[in-house]
């Protein structure tokens, strides 16, 4: 019952990000179980607080459901970066992989794993963004730090965040992680972009074109990669819309 709770809840993860809702037969689809079987799952997950479900409509995650959803997408994406990376399993292969061990994977060995491969952003077969953790670090390099010095106690992020490529343009919002490297880092504070820093998208071009953003009365363009590994405060914890001349 456990496993297949996070396997619904990681499912509809996936399914909603664009904010749409997912159905019963997006479900039945994803997982190849029975509409009827779904429909079941949905009033238990709704039961328990995880879910928004009204029949017809479809469901969406509640902050419980969204977190746990998110939490195994990420052990998933890591894992198959692992066994395609360090394992040379192949692309068509890893995810079925993959779902065989999310469930056992506990929060002490996916951070260690996330160290070992060094921070990755995508999943090696869709290149899906693999999900930021949830400790309270304002960069990989802090919580690399961390591990080495233990200067201070591991704690969770006080705030949900989202990459610049989710953040609705014209919305003033606050950095809150950067993933990646001494040099990303390094390069991102080069250009004022630090934890902290308060800033505002003004343009994603299509086709992972650049993102242009506002920092403090100045404009720059970022990769499109680069401002994926980019964090800010959710939306909900975000200033109103920057109102245009």
């Amino acid at each position: 019952m456990h496993n297949s709770k996070e396997e619904y809840l990681e499912a509809i993860y996936n399914l909603t990000r664009g904010g749409k809702a997912a159905t019963t037969s997006d479900i039945s689809k994803r997982l190849n179980i029975s509409p009827s079987s779904v429909t079941e799952m949905f009033k238990k997950l709704a039961e328990d607080g995880y879910i928004t479900y009204s029949p017809y409509q479809g469901v969406t995650l509640t902050e419980q459901g969204t977190a746990l959803g998110e939490k195994m997408a990420r052990k998933h994406r890591l894992l198959e970066r692992f066994l395609h990376d360090t394992l040379k399993i192949g692309k068509d292969k890893v995810h079925e992989e993959a779902c065989a061990m999310e469930h056992t994977l506990s929060d002490e060995a996916e951070r260690a794993l996330c160290l070992a491969l060094k921070y990755p952003d995508r999943c090696p077969d869709d290149g899906k963004m693999i999900p930021p953790c949830n400790l309270d670090f304002a960069s990989c390099q802090e919580c690399r730090e961390w591990n080495k010095g233990n200067f201070r106690e591991l704690g969770k992020r006080k705030k949900d965040v989202i990459s610049l490529l989710e953040l609705k343009t014209n919305r003033e919002a606050t950095i809150a992680f950067i993933r990646g490297g001494k040099s990303m880092l390094q390069r991102l504070c080069d250009m004022g972009l630090t934890p902290g820093t308060k800033i505002t998208v003004s343009r994603i071009a299509p086709l992972k074109g650049p993102v242009e953003i506002n920092i403090r009365g100045s404009k720059l363009a970022l990769g499109n990669r680069i401002a994926g590994n980019i964090f800010v405060e959710a939306p909900e914890k975000c200033k109103p819309p920057v109102k245009k001349d």
